[in-house]
């Protein structure tokens, strides 16, 4: 709980600079813990330290850690990459879902997602550097995706995240989220309610910030490395 709890109060810390440091609000930045490969007691131990917002990677491992953590109000988010054959499962019991990259993924969660369950929170997952081993679709392939999972009854676009390939240089860093950035303020532009950015994780979340980021990733700087 010590660990956690310090590690927590430094990434609250670091948000809140990098925030004021541009002139925002600290609590435009949402916090998600990452918290693949850690244990449903860590998740315990963050909950009980006032966070509330846990994201998963693997359907199965998530499924496991809701039973046991049945008893908490944890806004579940999913963000690994979706198949087909998960989609029914994660329509069902998380609150977001941050990597569509295809329509008929969205079309999918839309008509699996329960009626008596608030629409499913999403983001598309852009590919910024056309990475192979990463999901995402390309800049130029945004509008048009957003344009269909914007129609869809049961989902409400939030707005889009990416994974950008790691950087040292904080301006470099920089000019990759800015990308994502501009491709959200054309969304709105074009009428559509976007208001999220879901980008920057342990290693580059101030400069996903500076850029506008409304939600950070972390999962390292909070629980540790991963075995």
């Amino acid at each position: 709980m010590e660990n956690i709890g310090k590690n927590l109060d430094a990434v609250r810390a670091r948000i809140a600079r990098a925030a004021r440091a541009h002139g925002r609000d600290p609590d435009s930045v949402l916090l998600l813990a990452v918290a693949k490969k850690k244990s449903a007691d860590d998740i315990r131990r963050a909950y009980r330290l006032g966070q509330r917002d846990f994201g998963e990677n693997y359907l199965q491992e998530a499924q496991q850690k809701m039973r046991v953590l049945a008893d908490l109000e944890i806004r579940w988010h999913f963000i690994g990459a979706i198949q087909s054959n998960k989609t029914r499962d994660i329509a069902e019991a998380f609150a977001w879902a941050h990597c569509i990259d295809r329509i008929k993924i969205a079309q999918r969660l839309s008509a699996q997602r329960p009626d008596e369950l608030e629409p499913l929170e999403v983001c598309i997952q852009v590919n910024l550097d056309r990475e192979e081993s990463k999901a995402g679709i390309e800049l130029e392939a945004v509008a048009d995706l957003a344009a269909g999972v914007a129609e869809l009854p049961r989902l409400r676009l939030r707005g889009l995240m990416a994974i950008p390939a790691p950087r040292a240089d904080p301006d470099a860093q920089r000019a990759a989220f800015a990308q994502l950035r501009e491709a959200l303020e054309t969304l709105q532009q074009r009428g559509l309610g976007c208001d999220t950015l879901s980008m920057g994780m342990t290693q580059d979340l101030e400069a996903a910030i500076a850029e506008g980021s409304t939600l950070v990733r972390v999962g390292t700087a909070i629980f540790g490395e991963r075995n």
